[in-house]
């Protein structure tokens, strides 16, 4: 009697291992250029402090903070305008740092920079608007301003992008943050042009620097921190979110929650440097492909190296602006531009780098 052919059951084939090798060494190579990087933005903050238009010696600047009670201009020089100067720098670099990379990680686009979601323009336009309607020239009021201004530009972004056939993808959101930062940058042309005295106002504000800033670091410092510590956390979110949404969803991730908090983080960090400083381009751009250059793509390595990256780009330009012309010096949105111009066309140019 023939017996019925009988199916064969395959056993399913065993689960690859965890690498534990690979995994150690990335985990070392990441936490071994987060040190490099922590002791590089410390070397950029002494020399930050040390360096500048007037020459004081390391020695001298030892005993002037050692004995800061003391009545000299060099004393005054320093705790006033160069040490208050050089923490903002360090601030608003790792704020930028930070929100360009998740800004880049939440559009998927390599050229992505903090001013990609009409940040910049909508803090201009709160600007002008105090200016002209307001009577507010001191560089508190600017900071306020700018701070509401950049989080009514990020919120329509969201409203007007999410909104788009593209749904709350990263498309949707480009095109809404280029959209609205064009017809704002038109309005403000056309308020400024007719008034002399917002156009002098602007001008001071809307060219990135340090210079004459130092009062506004009390009032961005606990913005700073409060963006720094939330996006922290952000790294393994941020890669899970790279691998599509339906692969997230899987995972447990509510997709538009987790986007909508990275959003808002990478905005608060942007709104309050660009209120501290004005306007400054490619400190974001820069810092966080170095950061990936560094560490690879593991967010939850790139983000800090991102920050450290970026307060040094912007504290080194600073001092570098400083060194650079015998009489005067050249404000840091200018230096960072002659860095990050360059860098742009070459990142632009790598056909490797369209996608992250």
């Amino acid at each position: 009697m023939t017996q019925p052919p009988t199916s064969v059951v395959k056993a399913p084939a065993p689960e690859r291992p965890l690498d534990a090798a690979r995994f150690r060494t990335r985990t070392a190579r990441g936490a071994a250029v987060t040190v490099l990087a922590v002791a590089a933005v410390t070397v950029t903050l002494v020399a930050g402090i040390g360096l500048g238009a007037r020459d004081i010696s390391p020695l001298e600047v030892v005993r002037i903070l050692l004995h800061p009670g003391e009545q000299a201009f060099d004393t005054h020089v320093l705790w006033t305008e160069r040490i208050p100067r050089t923490l903002l720098g360090i601030a608003v670099g790792a704020a930028l740092g930070a929100s360009g990379l998740v800004m880049q990680a939440l559009t998927a686009n390599p050229l992505a920079d903090p001013g990609i979601l009409g940040v910049e323009q909508g803090a201009s336009m709160f600007v002008v608007f105090g200016i002209m309607f307001l009577g507010v020239t001191d560089t508190v009021g600017y900071f306020w301003l700018a701070l509401l201004g950049s989080s009514v530009a990020a919120a329509l972004v969201y409203l007007i992008g999410t909104r788009t056939e593209a749904g709350s993808s990263a498309v949707g959101l480009v095109l809404a943050g280029v959209a609205l930062a064009a017809v704002m940058s038109s309005l403000i042309t056309l308020l400024v042009v007719r008034d002399k005295e917002a156009y002098a106002h602007l001008r001071f504000w809307s060219v990135g620097q340090l210079t004459g800033r130092a009062e506004v670091l009390d009032e961005v410092i606990p913005f700073v921190i409060a963006g720094l510590l939330l996006a922290l956390p952000l790294g393994r979110t941020l890669d899970i979110l790279g691998l599509g949404d339906d692969t997230a969803r899987a995972l447990g991730v509510r997709v538009e929650r987790a986007r909508l908090a990275a959003a808002a983080v990478a905005v608060l960090l942007c709104a309050a440097a660009t209120a501290a400083v004005g306007p400054v381009a490619f400190v974001g751009l820069v810092a966080a492909h170095c950061a990936r250059l560094l560490v690879g793509p593991d967010h939850r390595w790139s983000l800090p190296v991102s920050m450290a990256a970026g307060a040094v780009l912007l504290t080194a330009s600073d001092t570098a602006g400083r060194l650079v012309l015998d009489h005067g010096e050249v404000q840091v949105g200018l230096m960072t531009a002659v860095v990050g111009t360059p860098f742009f066309v070459w990142l632009a140019r790598r056909r490797d780098l369209v996608r992250l």
